[in-house]
């Protein structure tokens, strides 16, 4: 008997976002992508959800955040950013049918307007999920 199977593959560590206040700006290369191999007849969905319900300054002694919301993300080809939301995954990808033999690559674009914060590195951990259907 053959069981079914999934992974979750190719995922880059970090990806930055770069911009003054007020500015609306997106990932360019390298962008998030990954690739998701299943055998599973039902298919498979790709979500992602953040750790924390704010992007977190980096600087000791600075208390400003962003709210996580304020990050979107989408599938790449498509047209509206869905804003993340903390304790609720967003699904990036799902299809009725199992991956090609060597996986599906696919990628995200994420969007921010840069909020009137103390200049700094803000961050988030974002966990991707797959699950077969």
């Amino acid at each position: 008997m053959v069981g079914s199977s999934i992974t979750l593959t190719g995922l880059v560590p970090s990806f930055t976002l770069a911009g003054n206040p007020g500015e609306t700006v997106s990932t360019t290369a390298p962008p998030v992508t990954f690739t998701v191999t299943t055998n599973n007849n039902e298919g498979y969905t790709v979500t992602v959800a953040p750790e924390t319900p704010t992007l977190n300054p980096t600087t000791p002694g600075n208390t400003d955040t962003i709210p996580i919301g304020d990050l979107r993300v989408r599938e790449a080809g498509t047209t509206a950013f869905t804003p993340l939301v903390f304790g609720t995954p967003v699904t990036v990808h799902t299809q009725a049918t199992p991956s090609a033999e060597a996986g599906d690559t696919f990628t995200n674009d994420y969007q921010i307007t840069i909020p009137f914060v103390t200049p700094d590195t803000y961050s988030a951990v974002l966990d991707y999920v797959a699950t077969t259907l």
